[in-house]
């Protein structure tokens, strides 16, 4: 049931309705998408299938599949965009985004210094004519799930 307000829970209840950049991977407990409004291509963000506002609130079950997750999307990312790392973030303080939700974004060896660590935030939120257009997001959530599935 979806929770009002809550922006992964509204997707959530449409799931079998979303595009291949909104379900890249998923299993019980995890679904994996494309970042929103991102001029970074590959910018995944792992959400728990429930609504769950803190990291504490998770279940064992969840909990343990999460750092599988987190490697696995890291590795997958490495392959798919080349990136020399990935960084791992969470916070869940954006209007309408308290769910618990972590993002995994590939560290290209070119991102400008000025973008690195927590400024990489300044590639979110970015204007449309400079955010990773759909398709070129579903084609990156194609790879990905071959790369994640083989």
């Amino acid at each position: 049931m979806p929770i009002p307000n809550c922006y992964a829970c509204g997707k959530e209840s449409r799931f079998d309705d979303l595009p291949p950049r909104e379900r890249i991977v998923s299993d019980e407990h995890w679904r994996v998408v494309h970042a929103l409004d991102t001029a970074l291509p590959g910018w995944l963000v792992l959400l728990p299938r429930r609504h769950v506002t803190a990291v504490h609130d998770l279940t064992d079950a969840e909990a343990a599949a999460l750092g599988t997750w987190q490697v696995r999307l890291s590795r997958a990312l490495h392959v798919v965009t080349g990136c020399m790392k990935t960084y791992v973030i969470q916070f869940a303080e954006a209007e309408g985004f308290a769910h618990v939700h972590f993002h995994i974004v590939p560290r290209m060896a070119d991102l400008p210094r000025e973008l690195r660590g927590p400024h990489v935030f300044g590639l979110l939120q970015r204007p449309e004519q400079e955010c990773v257009p759909a398709d070129r997001a579903d084609g990156i959530a194609h790879a990905l799930r071959r790369e994640l599935t083989s």
